[in-house]
């Protein structure tokens, strides 16, 4: 069954979001491409977040697109929360996961190391120089463009991991370079991360 979540919205284009509760081997799609809701920031990181404590995937979309050759009001990219690695399953979930998209680091979050790339972020080393951000400052600047623009569905899924590669496949999602070759955006987005990360290494490690 379906549930509906109404939360009062502080964005006149936020729509109410369908969150389906679906088991191994199926998945709604209509439910991450033609949500009846999309999530702000202001409304995902407050203590009572709507975001569900739970396993499943969730889908991104953007009011102005980070970058010209991509689409505003679609949905871009999918994640899933949690990941099944190797013999054990990942401590995340729904809120975890979302929540830090939304107010992480590149170094922790695939989706803010493309955003940051794409939007022309400088990616900088820190800490030791084994990681990777886009440092105070940046990060600030990303979390604040995402707090603008990123609106975020999902579905809840009890074993997300055994769904991703059907929705990587099947839904077209220009930000999503695992499993996604095929993609016409794949090329060029990972061709921009390798260099923002090569012009990394060869820059100072930042504080």
């Amino acid at each position: 069954m379906a549930g509906i979540h109404l939360r009062p919205s502080c964005a006149s284009s936020l729509r109410p979001i369908v969150v389906a509760e679906l088991g191994r081997g199926a998945v709604n799609h209509a439910a991450l491409t033609k949500p009846d809701r999309l999530w702000s920031a202001q409304e995902v990181l407050v203590p009572s977040s709507p975001v569900p404590a739970a396993a499943g995937v969730y889908g991104w979309y953007f009011e102005k697109a980070p970058y010209p050759e991509l689409a505003a009001g679609r949905l871009l990219y999918v994640g899933i929360a949690p990941r099944h690695m190797a013999n054990r399953i990942s401590t995340q979930n729904l809120r975890k996961r979302v929540r830090y998209h939304y107010r992480g680091n590149a170094a922790g979050s695939t989706l803010r190391l493309t955003l940051g790339c794409l939007l022309g972020i400088e990616l900088r080393r820190v800490g030791s120089g084994k990681r990777m951000t886009f440092g105070k400052a940046g990060e600030a600047v990303l979390s604040e463009w995402m707090a603008e623009n990123a609106r975020v569905c999902w579905i809840e899924h009890a074993e997300p991991w055994t769904v991703e590669a059907e929705l990587i496949s099947q839904l077209d999602l220009p930000l999503n370079l695992d499993q996604n070759r095929r993609n016409p955006f794949y090329s060029p987005l990972k061709e921009l991360r390798s260099q923002a990360r090569q012009r990394a290494r060869e820059s100072a490690v930042s504080a």
